[in-house]
């Protein structure tokens, strides 16, 4: 009868019971026992705040962090599912998270305001980590993930155009040079005026540019309403949909990489904190979150859930 309750607890993370006493998943710290990522005396008991934004990327990227810190022995509060990029930015400034998932472009474009990203994403990372050392955050080095603008075409239209890249769309028939994009990214200074210049087209030499809202794009794209839909990276609709993401052979969009923003002085105070993530980083990379949104956004999955079974899969924690 324990082991029932127990079970049923695990599962239902999204709902707050007084038998269970769990609240919503991100919440809850899931805890794992040590795998690869090991446990650490000096952490035993040792306080640490984890936020994360409320997109479902985040949400399972938090409760990646969340969990190897428990296991590795901290005291985890769990702040996934912060509102917004700036409600986690206010959080780590003022001392109320010490830890979060980030991206690269989002820290230099965002969060210190500057107009033009770096094409080189170790020149990116090296660039966002010197600024906002003076805020007293310190970007760890980051995953391979690139969580960057991407357009997509749907399988059977790419196969019967031929193309796999950016640069390809230059030599396609007008008619077959539908898109469809958000409003942001008409404007934006990467976004598609300077995108088609970079690939050698103009907006003239398009049959049609259709404004939807962010998610429509997908289904929109994976319908043929357009062959081109403005897409971000890892999104796990992609597979879902049967949309293929064409390479920026030209590396036109800016580098989204992530990582982990740690507040300085506990960084300084465990060393080792620096040491865990830099074997979880390498991991992480665009098909790996793919599959891991794909769980949460189309199969219904619990992030926590899927955040901790993947660690588990990679003999991370056990």
């Amino acid at each position: 009868m324990v082991r029932g309750i127990a079970l049923l607890c695990t599962v239902l993370l999204a709902a707050v019971t007084a038998g269970c006493g769990l609240q919503s998943s991100s919440g809850a710290v899931l805890k794992a026992d040590p795998g690869s990522i090991g446990y650490y005396e000096s952490l035993d008991g040792v306080p640490i705040t984890v936020a994360a934004k409320d997109f479902t990327e985040q949400l399972i990227l938090g409760n990646m962090l969340a969990t190897v810190l428990a296991t590795a022995g901290a005291e985890v509060t769990n702040m996934s599912n912060t509102p917004g990029s700036f409600g986690v930015r206010e959080a780590l400034l003022q001392g109320r998270a010490d830890i979060a998932p980030e991206y690269t472009g989002t820290g230099w474009i965002n969060y210190l305001g500057n107009d033009e990203p770096i094409k080189d994403e170790v020149e990116q990372w090296s660039a966002v980590k010197h600024a906002d050392a003076v805020n007293g955050l310190t970007w760890l080095p980051p995953a391979p993930l690139n969580n960057t603008y991407a357009f997509a075409i749907r399988e059977s239209e790419a196969e019967r155009l031929g193309v796999t890249k950016m640069s390809d769309l230059h030599r396609l028939d007008r008619r077959d040079l539908t898109f469809c994009v958000e409003s942001e990214f008409v404007n934006r200074n990467d976004g598609l005026v300077p995108m088609l210049a970079a690939y050698d087209l103009s907006r003239a030499a398009l049959d049609r540019v259709t404004v939807l809202d962010t998610g429509v794009i997908y289904t929109a794209t994976a319908n043929g309403e357009c062959n081109f839909g403005e897409v971000f990276s890892t999104d796990g609709r992609i597979p879902a949909l049967g949309l293929r993401v064409l390479d920026d052979d030209r590396e036109f969009f800016p580098k989204y990489n992530m990582t982990e923003v740690v507040d300085t002085g506990l960084l300084e105070a465990h060393p080792e904190i620096a040491e865990i993530f830099a074997q979880l980083n390498p991991l992480i990379t665009n098909e790996v979150m793919l599959a891991l949104n794909a769980k949460v956004d189309n199969d219904g999955a619990d992030p926590a859930l899927v955040a901790r079974d993947w660690l588990i899969e990679q003999g991370l924690v056990r």
